[in-house]
C-alpha cells in the first residue's frame, strides 16, 4: 500500500479521538544548524493555545489494526473497515516533510492496538524519539499512552513528547465493563496516577536546579540570570510531559447522564491533574452492535458539557450547582449552563456591580473573565454606571437583569424566572456561546 493512501485512511481514523490539543507547550525555537521545528511560528490552523499561537498539527494513527473489541469503536477488532499500518519511519518521514511544507508545527500519533499494549507504546516512544535525537525536531508531540503498558516505556514517552493522554473512554464504570471488556478501569487510573507523579517530580526537580543556577550564578558574577539565559536554559531541560496529559469521554454512547459525566470529569482534573478532559459526541459506526444507540446525541449536548466544564475549572462553580442527580440530571440545552444557573438562583441578584467581589461577578451572565478584571480596575476611580459598561462593549440585553449599577435597578417584572428566560432567549435559534 502506498503511504498516501495509508495516510487517507489513518488520518481519516485518528478523527474520533478529540483529546487533541497543543495549549500548555514549550516555546521551542529551531535556532542551531541541527535543530528543525517550532511551536512559535504560523501554520495551518487546526489548534490554538491559549496564549493565541496558532499550532497545526498533523493527527493520524500509527494503525488501526486492534486486538481489543470495544464496542464503540470504528477500529474495533471486528468492525469491516479498511485497514493500514504506519512503519515508524514513513511517520516520522511524513511529520519532517509536512514540516518543511509548513503544513504542521507538531505531531499528534495514537494507535490501535497490535500485539500487546508493550509493543504499541515501543512504536509509538521509537516516532517520537527518532523525531528528537535523529531529527533535532522541536515541534509539539502528543501521544497516546497505552495504560497497560510497562511503566519505563511511559516514562520515556514523557521525556520526548509534550503532551500525553490516556482516554477513559466512558464516564461510568459498568458501562466501560460493557462495551469495553479488555479495558481495566483500575489500569486506567493507574497509568494516570503514574504520568501525574512523573509530571511533579519533573516540575519540582527543574525548579530545585533553577534556584540552585540561580544561586550559583549570583555567587560567582553577583548578577542574576538574565531573561534570555532564563529561556535559553529552560528549553534545554528535558521535563516530563511539559503539557500536562488529557483524556476523553464519549457522549451519548452509554445511558450516563450530564451529572455523571461532570462528576467523573471533576474526580479526573482533582485526582490526576488533568489538563483538559475532552468530549465527543458518540456518532453511529459501521455494522453497529445492539447494545449502542441508533441515534447520536444532539451536538448541542456535548457543546454545553464543555461549557460546563469551563465553569467548573475557571468559574468556581460545583457540579452540584449545575446539575443534580434529583431534579436537573441533564444540562438545559435551551439556555447556556450559567444562564441557567442564573436563573435558578434569582434571590441573589441583582449584583451590585460597584460593591461585589470578583468571584460573585463572575457568575453574573454575560461577564468573563476579562470584562471582571475591566470593572474592578475601573470602579476604583468611580462609580458605574450602565453607560460605563456600555463603553466595555459588554452584552446590556444579558447582564442588565441581574446586575444594579450607580444609576440603574432592574424592574421587579424581571424577577420572574420564566418571563426573563423568554426575554433573553430567542425562541428561532439554540444559544451556542458561553457568555
Amino acid at each position: 500500500m502506498e503511504v498516501i493512501e495509508k495516510l487517507s485512511i489513518l488520518a481519516d481514523a485518528a478523527k474520533y479521538d478529540a483529546s487533541c490539543a497543543s495549549s500548555g507547550t514549550q516555546l521551542r525555537d529551531s535556532k542551531g544548524s541541527s535543530s528543525i521545528g517550532s511551536t512559535t511560528g504560523m501554520g495551518i490552523c487546526h489548534s490554538y493555545a491559549p496564549d493565541g499561537r496558532c499550532i497545526s498539527l498533523l493527527k493520524i494513527l500509527l494503525t488501526n489494526l486492534c486486538i481489543y473489541d470495544c464496542v464503540y469503536c470504528v477500529n474495533r477488532h471486528s468492525s469491516n473497515v479498511h485497514r493500514a499500518r504506519f512503519t515508524t519511519k514513513e511517520v516520522v518521514d511524513l511529520t519532517i516533510s509536512f514540516y518543511k511544507r509548513n503544513y504542521i508545527e507538531g505531531l499528534f500519533l495514537s494507535s490501535g492496538i497490535i500485539q500487546n499494549p508493550n509493543y504499541t507504546m515501543e512504536q509509538l516512544v521509537t516516532v517520537a524519539k527518532s523525531l528528537r535525537e535523529d531529527h533535532g525536531f522541536r515541534g509539539y508531540i502528543h501521544l497516546k499512552t497505552i495504560p497497560d503498558a510497562d511503566e519505563s516505556l511511559i516514562h520515556q514517552a514523557g521525556i520526548y513528547a509534550d503532551r500525553l493522554s490516556i482516554n477513559i473512554e466512558l464516564p461510568s464504570t459498568e458501562s466501560l465493563i460493557s462495551l469495553a471488556p479488555e479495558k481495566n478501569v483500575k489500569s486506567i487510573r493507574s497509568s494516570m496516577g503514574t504520568l501525574k507523579s512523573h509530571i511533579e517530580e519533573s516540575k519540582e526537580e527543574q525548579s530545585s536546579k533553577k534556584v540552585s543556577r540561580i544561586t550559583y550564578v549570583k555567587k560567582e558574577s553577583k548578577k542574576a540570570l538574565t531573561k534570555n539565559a532564563v529561556r535559553k536554559t529552560k528549553r534545554s531541560e528535558k521535563l516530563f510531559a511539559p503539557a500536562g496529559q488529557s483524556t476523553q469521554m464519549i457522549v451519548g454512547a452509554d445511558s450516563s447522564n450530564d451529572f455523571k459525566i461532570l462528576t467523573t470529569s471533576h474526580q479526573l482534573y482533582k485526582s490526576f491533574g488533568m489538563r483538559r478532559v475532552y468530549y465527543s459526541a458518540f456518532s453511529p459506526i459501521p455494522d453497529a452492535s445492539k447494545q449502542l444507540p441508533l441515534t447520536e446525541p444532539p451536538l448541542l449536548r456535548e457543546h454545553r458539557i464543555y461549557q460546563a466544564d469551563w465553569l467548573m475549572r475557571f468559574y468556581g462553580f460545583q457540579v452540584s450547582e449545575l446539575v443534580n442527580t434529583q431534579t436537573q440530571p441533564m444540562l438545559d440545552l435551551d439556555i447556556d449552563p450559567k444562564l441557567n444557573w442564573a436563573l435558578r438562583n434569582r434571590d441573589i441578584f441583582p449584583i451590585d456591580i460597584n460593591r461585589a467581589d470578583r468571584e460573585i461577578l463572575l457568575r453574573v451572565p454575560g461577564l468573563g473573565p476579562r470584562n471582571v478584571q475591566r470593572i474592578l480596575q475601573s470602579r476604583a476611580f468611580h462609580r458605574l454606571s450602565l453607560e460605563d459598561l456600555k463603553r466595555m462593549r459588554l452584552s446590556l440585553k444579558k447582564i442588565k437583569p441581574f446586575i444594579s449599577t450607580a444609576d440603574y435597578h432592574p424592574a421587579s417584572s424581571l424577577i420572574d424566572h420564566e418571563n426573563l428566560k423568554a426575554k433573553l432567549v430567542d425562541p428561532k435559534q439554540h444559544q451556542l456561546t458561553l457568555f
